[in-house]
């Protein structure tokens, strides 16, 4: 089957990732998972033939509503088709099926055949991977917490800003569960002239969201609405401007744009729960800003306060997401849900 894992006993593993191969536009996240992942396994990226065809030792499911979102019914009908395929196939070909469990829940309400895929893909899963230990998994199934890795090295090369006092920013994708309208909400009434607010990102919803956050924003000159996808120097530039990134979600339970923010030496405001006071707790209190309830303007005056008086040389503390360790700690899952995939079709 090939060459050995380098430090390992054994053959390489073939692995085939449920997101299709990495674009311009893909999240980082992906694309450093799968470099990653290839100096100790072969990797493929997702596709009809590959699920369906290829051969596989395991069968990694990242964000699986996604693999089946289509805009056309018949789209999403046939893509739904494809992994449930796939779902199947490991059944008869003996293969491993790890899940990724990015999200408590989907983003969106998930309609009734992609509930059946998710369905289906919880009942194949042979080991989950959690990115923090609040994320819940079916009662006695296998799990290992795997962090969510930074992304200093990915942005290493970007020229950055030098922050504004009083600035907030939000960047990423704008969903309604997000509650980027309440932060708009809150720094229209705030009286301080010098807080202002850049909103960056292309809204889930379209035009009527994005027209909802212009209402919002009463023409106020110290917010400025950049509603669309934006390249990734225009990503750091837009958090490198930042005195505090803002990310004010209703539900919060992992967030990559808190590790891009921490990766840019940015601190950020989020609700406060288990999983950001575990984040405040390893990278530094500093660094991790929380507020409980809604989002309201003593929050954030206090969180801007909290970030000037302790300025400190030093930046968060990512050592426990670096990638080289990130991919040897899936490897090591691999290994184990294929052993254990293994013992089960022997027993």
């Amino acid at each position: 089957m090939g060459q050995q894992d380098a430090g390992r006993t054994g053959p390489r593993l073939r692995v085939l990732q449920s997101f299709h191969r990495p674009k311009a536009t893909t999240n980082p996240y992906v694309t450093q998972l799968l470099e990653g992942l290839r100096t100790g396994a072969d990797v493929e990226t997702y596709g009809s033939r590959q699920a369906l065809l290829g051969r596989y030792d395991v069968l990694h499911v990242h964000w699986p509503e996604v693999v089946v979102t289509r805009s056309r019914w018949w789209a999403r009908v046939v893509a739904a088709a494809v992994f449930w395929g796939a779902l199947r196939r490991t059944v008869l070909t003996g293969a491993a099926v790890v899940r990724t469990v990015h999200n408590v829940t989907p983003h969106e309400p998930p309609d009734l055949l992609t509930r059946l895929v998710l369905a289906e893909c919880d009942r194949r899963t042979t080991w989950w991977v959690r990115l923090n230990d609040e994320t819940p998994t079916p009662p006695g199934a296998p799990v290992t917490t795997v962090l969510h890795g930074d992304y200093r090295a990915w942005f290493a090369d970007v020229p950055r800003r030098s922050p504004v006092r009083g600035r907030l920013a939000y960047v990423g994708l704008v969903r309604p569960y997000k509650g980027v309208e309440d932060l708009v909400d809150v720094v229209a009434a705030l009286p301080d002239p010098e807080v202002s607010l850049t909103v960056s990102g292309r809204p889930s919803t379209g035009e009527d969201l994005a027209a909802e956050l212009r209402r919002r924003a009463h023409d106020d000159p110290r917010i400025a609405l950049d509603l669309r996808h934006l390249d990734e120097a225009e990503i750091v530039g837009a958090v490198s401007a930042a005195e505090l990134v803002v990310l004010p979600y209703r539900r919060m339970h992992n967030s990559g744009a808190a590790l891009l923010a921490l990766s840019l030496d940015r601190p950020v405001l989020v609700p406060r729960n288990a999983v950001t006071d575990a984040l405040a707790a390893e990278v530094g209190e500093r660094w991790v800003q929380r507020y409980d309830g809604d989002l309201d303007a003593a929050a954030v005056e206090k969180a801007l306060a909290a970030v000037r008086a302790d300025a400190g040389d030093g930046g968060p503390d990512l050592t426990q997401r670096g990638w080289d360790a990130i991919a040897a700690q899936h490897l090591d899952v691999y290994r184990a849900a294929v052993a254990r995939r293994r013992g089960a079709r022997r027993r």
